[in-house]
């Protein structure tokens, strides 16, 4: 019953072009296209556009993926009363619920070699095994993450126009204030108070950390662990919250 469910949501995703556009198509164009733009330059540590921004895209596929694909389709079942027929259906809600999750980490591990393959070989990256294993590990934990935090984020949504106009937004204040295009550290000061407020901002920096294989526990790193936890520790009260008052 799982895998015909996860075939079927999977195939529903391939046929939303939505969905295509802004999590597998807009992420890695632009990978490339600031790539050959910048390329040349040396980034925060040290490191090449490459070793900082090939982590980034990564990380902004699964961003997309989760709040686009897993989070507003929520909001779309809910809206369009698709999650009442699915509570009175013979398919346990649980099972629809784990065939989500699984199409999620299957679509963003899709992205995670796709970045990294276009890396290869644009951009000429050396990909060793216990950084690509480790990589990819702390990659699933940050799913895990954006899970519970889109989960939280759109159960506050009952209709899919409010839900899908913030969708947008918040994917352009995630580019920018993420440090997914242009340096936070370039941008005026208010931005930079933004993006240090911003979970993504963190997310990714840490991200970048692991994959270079440059994760230093310091003052940053505990600030940036600690407001990524903190959203996620409120995301689980408000999803718990919301299961009561259902």
């Amino acid at each position: 019953m799982l895998a015909t469910q996860l075939k079927y949501d999977l195939i529903m995703f391939s046929r939303e072009l939505f969905y295509l556009i802004f999590s597998i198509v807009v992420p890695p164009v632009t990978y490339v296209f600031l790539g050959h733009l910048v390329g040349e330059n040396t980034f925060a540590g040290g490191l090449s556009y490459a070793q900082t921004y090939t982590p980034s895209f990564i990380l902004l596929i699964t961003f997309s993926v989760v709040f686009f694909a897993f989070g507003f389709d929520q909001v779309m079942n809910r809206s369009t009363g698709v999650e009442k027929r699915i509570s009175i259906s013979p398919v346990p809600v649980r099972t629809l619920l784990l065939s989500n999750i699984i199409k999620s980490i299957i679509i963003t591990s899709f992205g995670f070699l796709l970045i990294n393959m276009i890396g290869v070989f644009v951009f000429e990256i050396t990909l060793e095994p216990l950084m690509f294993l480790g990589s990819y590990g702390f990659f699933i934990l940050l799913n895990a993450v954006l899970l519970v935090i889109s989960s939280a984020i759109y159960s506050l949504f009952k209709e899919m126009k409010t839900a899908l106009i913030f969708s947008i937004l918040i994917f352009q204040v995630v580019m920018f204030t993420g440090d997914f295009s242009i340096p936070v550290s370039q941008m005026p000061d208010f931005i930079q108070i933004v993006a240090k407020a911003n979970p993504m901002y963190h997310m990714n920096h840490l991200f970048i950390d692991v994959w270079n294989q440059q994760l230093v526990f310091d003052g940053q790193t505990y600030i940036s662990i600690a407001i990524v936890l903190a959203v996620f520790i409120a995301s689980l009260v408000i999803i718990r919250f919301n299961r009561k008052t259902a």
